[in-house]
């Protein structure tokens, strides 16, 4: 399975402007600039991208998780934060915080937590990224 997007991007790195785009459409020429990755410019940027399949990545794999232990997940919800900071080589990824909480009928803390581990080394977003990941997960009544 392939999945692709594509961006286009025009001018200098400052006041140049891009465009991101997804084969299904979700992303539609999605406006990003150097303001919108290092200000509050209006758009997107590529760690927002990140953090949001890092997001959905980790959710699914942690329903997967759940599933193998028989419990079925009523909720999960996930932000990922993810880090972007100046290094001695340049800009770089340096660490993405997932948060989660879940309301998962019958699962006790300790199940939770391992399953949300399992989750987090092999959903294939944390797989891809060589950040440092770390997670607070809450399992809710």
């Amino acid at each position: 399975m392939k999945r692709k997007a594509s961006a286009i991007w025009n001018g200098n790195l400052k006041d140049g402007k891009g465009t991101i785009s997804s084969d299904s459409g979700v992303l539609s020429n999605t406006q990003y600039s150097f303001a919108t990755r290092f200000a509050d410019g209006k758009g997107t940027n590529p760690e927002e991208l990140i953090a949001a399949a890092h997001a959905g990545c980790f959710s699914m794999a942690l329903s997967n998780e759940l599933g193998k232990a028989d419990l079925t997940p009523e909720s999960i919800k996930t932000s990922a934060v993810v880090t972007l900071e100046q290094t001695a080589s340049g800009f770089a990824i340096t660490a993405v915080h997932l948060d989660v909480a879940a309301k998962v009928p019958g699962a006790d803390q300790g199940a939770f937590e391992a399953a949300a581990n399992t989750a987090k080394s092999n959903c294939p977003v944390s797989k891809v990224l060589k950040a440092d990941i770390t997670m607070d997960a809450k399992l809710e009544s």
